[in-house]
């Protein structure tokens, strides 16, 4: 559900795609910095190539005839690639299939640029069954998971070696189960030591992990049943194992790390900047405590070096900075020192610590949140990073000094108002920048850092500003304020040809939990694209309202507010700016709907339900109507545990209120989603006919949480939406 559960929502990855830099569907990249510096290969149309700045020429790094494998005619298809540490091997990802929400199983390829020889890893297993291969540090191994197993293969003798025997669907090597992948964006599950001697990995054990069984009813006359490992809150996580493998004798020596690994977490674990020592963060089970350990890899001790608490939840970097979704420890000092965020002084900073965690030191200070750590230059002393300290829409690169001197210093163009993105090479003298904001379709550029000048000359993003016609777009970015003084970012996109003195349909686009932030100035803000035409020429006011809880860079106090009120704070934030903009002249009371998807299809069902008088209409998609079904890294973080305040989460449940029920719903749930189940649309369509509720209801057989799979699906579910809201909630002035 989370991240929107963004990733799963086409229309938010439209409406994003701004943000998009390199798609990774695993651990390997489809662009490389070379150790020059000032020069990276891409994958571009079957081949690599290479680019040097600041002149962007290129040249062919390897060619689509290298691809070729013997015997075949056509040459492998790049998904992703990664180069070995002295950049004369290339590792090639193809064939690559899903698992759960990313195609991170496929095949791997080496080619050597010496020798010009391609070969396939992984000979005699399953095809498309490995996983996160990547070269050891010294580039002459390479290592992968395939069937819950770690292997690694010599690259000169082609020796393929199994380094554990024990892995089944339920006691799983070197990746994830289903919660730890959605929830910590942990896929990858090893390491490769830095002196290529040993690998690093998670084991976990779902075997106690009650599965919920979907049915594939399309495959054949019998229904095939389909298992996944999933704890709904209140039950306990899959417990973790940190192992150390040596890579010669295949043997394991097991952390020793404290607490119950049934009722803790361990999302992050990196080699400390040593082959000698192992450091991992641990949460508790409600995920309000996170310790660092270091562990010795040899002898398996593992001793504390740095706590804090929140007595609402702490986010893990991953869950904010997608760039460590794959791993990642930012060391200083050789190793002496790390970098890390936290809010406790009330907005999201980042620290030095030392490797002790004895001492700590502030980097930037202020009343604003990191939003992202872009690249960190330590030979030139400086941190670059995310921020919007004025306006929690957009997003601007800053820098500042890692020593904590002096104040923060924006690079991104005052000229420039909206969303900016970068990707940093190592050295942080260029930038790939990207923008776009609600008016200015996207445009993207070189830059040199720090004076952020266009390598090309002339600015693509200048150009791209220049040329748009602000007024044309039709969106306005407002805030509302509530009665009770709370003040929420929104936008607002008018019909075309607009005419104050007309009453218009209000349609509320929701998202409202912890996980997702729709108010965001980027191009496509403002626009529907489940809807069929236009809903600014067919007359609808469309919106959209941040409410306290989203993620929006506020603070901590903003964030963590909606602490064990999912289901009601966000909800009564929502009713509450309704209720102000229903006060405008134009808006017609009598026509107001909301819409949204997955946690935006709670808040539609709370809304329907439980502000009757406001909302007339509602599209839910994919929605959790009963918070006890869904799993319990996500609904605990935000909750606490059912055990202790069960009333919170039935409070907050959609199904709890549906007999309030007065509008029209269209309830719409795939039958196959493995992330929102459809045990949540059973229950509640249970309950609605137990008041005798009448509704109209859509399950789409076997359709994931995305509800993009089969056949004229796209199609159908816009044309299903279009039409409900048309006749419902009828557009046009009046």
């Amino acid at each position: 559900m989370h991240n929107f559960k963004l990733r799963t929502l086409l229309l938010q990855l439209l409406l994003l795609l701004i943000t998009v830099s390199v798609s990774l569907a695993q651990g390997n990249q489809n662009r490389q910095w070379l150790k020059a510096g000032n020069a990276y290969v891409q994958a571009e149309e079957g081949q690599l190539v290479r680019y040097t700045l600041p002149e962007e020429a290129t040249s062919v790094f390897l060619e689509k005839a290298a691809l070729i494998p013997a015997g075949k005619t056509e040459p492998l298809k790049v998904r992703s690639f990664a180069l070995a540490a002295d950049e004369l091997k290339v590792l090639i990802y193809t064939n690559t299939q899903k698992v759960w929400r990313y195609d991170t199983r496929g095949d791997y390829w080496v080619y050597d640029l010496q020798t010009k020889q391609l070969r396939q890893l992984g000979a005699g297993r399953p095809e498309s069954s490995l996983m996160f291969a990547k070269f050891s540090p010294d580039g002459g191994k390479i290592a992968y998971v395939s069937e819950h197993n770690i292997f690694v293969e010599d690259l000169k003798s082609g020796q393929q070696k199994q380094l554990t025997q024990d892995g089944t669907r339920k006691l799983i090597n070197g990746t994830f189960d289903w919660a730890y992948e959605e929830e910590f964006s942990a896929r990858d599950g090893f390491r490769w030591s830095p002196d290529s001697k040993r690998i690093a990995y998670w084991q976990l054990d779902a075997t106690q992990v009650k599965d919920y069984i979907m049915f594939d009813m399309l495959d054949g006359v019998y229904a095939k049943v389909i298992p996944v490992e999933y704890p709904v809150a209140g039950e306990s996580p899959s417990p973790y194992k940190i192992g150390v493998v040596d890579i010669t004798s295949a043997a394991t020596r097991w952390m020793e790390i404290p607490g119950d690994p049934s009722n803790t977490y361990l999302p992050r674990m990196e080699w400390a900047a040593s082959a000698d020592e192992l450091i991992v963060q641990q949460l508790n089970r409600k995920q309000n405590e996170s310790t660092l350990y270091l562990c010795n890899a040899g002898s398996g001790k593992a001793r504390p070096i740095y706590k804090e608490q929140d007595k609402a939840w702490i986010d893990i970097l991953p869950s904010w900075d997608n760039s460590y979704s794959y791993g990642g420890w930012d060391w200083l000092d050789g190793g002496k020192e790390f970098l890390w965020a936290s809010e406790k002084d009330g907005w999201r900073h980042l620290y030095r610590v030392s490797r002790d965690g004895n001492k700590e030191h502030l980097i930037t200070k202020g009343n604003y949140d990191v939003m992202e750590i872009a690249g960190i230059d330590e030979k030139g002393g400086y941190v670059y990073f995310i921020a919007s300290p004025e306006n929690a829409t957009q997003k601007y690169l800053y820098r500042t000094r890692l020593n904590g001197r002096g104040k923060a210093e924006r690079l991104s163009p005052a000229s420039q108002p909206g969303t900016h993105t970068y990707s940093l090479s190592p050295n942080a003298r260029y930038a790939q920048h990207r923008f776009s904001n609600h008016y200015t379709k996207p445009a993207s550029e070189w830059v040199s850092l720090p004076s952020h000048k266009a390598t090309a000359g002339e600015s693509a993003v200048e150009k791209a500003i220049a040329s748009a016609d602000k007024a044309a777009s039709g969106v306005e970015f407002i805030k509302v304020r509530t009665a009770d003084g709370v003040e929420m970012d929104a936008w607002m996109a008018k019909p075309t040809n607009f005419d104050p003195k007309k009453k218009y349909p209000l349609v509320f686009y929701v998202y409202t939990e912890p996980a997702g932030q729709t108010v965001t100035d980027v191009y496509g803000a403002g626009r529907n694209n489940l809807y069929k035409g236009s809903m600014a020429e067919d007359g609808y006011i469309y919106v959209s309202v941040d409410n306290r809880g989203t993620p929006s860079p506020k603070g901590r106090d903003w964030r963590k507010s909606i602490y064990r009120k999912v289901g009601q704070l966000n909800i009564s934030d929502q009713a509450a700016a309704a209720r102000e903009l229903l006060k405008l002249p134009y808006v017609d009371s009598s026509r107001v709907a909301v819409w949204g998807w997955s946690g935006g299809g709670s808040a539609t069902l709370n809304l329907l339900f439980q502000h009757p008088n406001l909302y007339k209409t509602g599209i839910s998609v994919a929605a959790v109507a009963n918070q006890l079904t869904y799993d319990n890294i996500y609904q605990e973080r935000y909750m606490g545990l059912p055990q202790e305040n069960r009333e919170d989460f039935v409070q907050g449940s959609p199904i709890t209120h549906a007999k309030y029920l007065q509008g029209n719903l269209l309830y719409i749930h795939g039958t196959g989603d493995d992330n929102v189940h459809y045990n949540n649309a059973e229950q509640l369509v249970n309950e609605l006919i137990k008041h005798n509720k009448q509704f109209q209801f859509m399950p789409y057989p076997n359709r994931s949480h995305s509800i993009s799979e089969g056949e004229g699906t796209s199609q159908h579910l816009s044309t299903l939406f279009t039409n409900f809201l048309k006749q419902h909630c009828p557009p046009g002035g009046r």
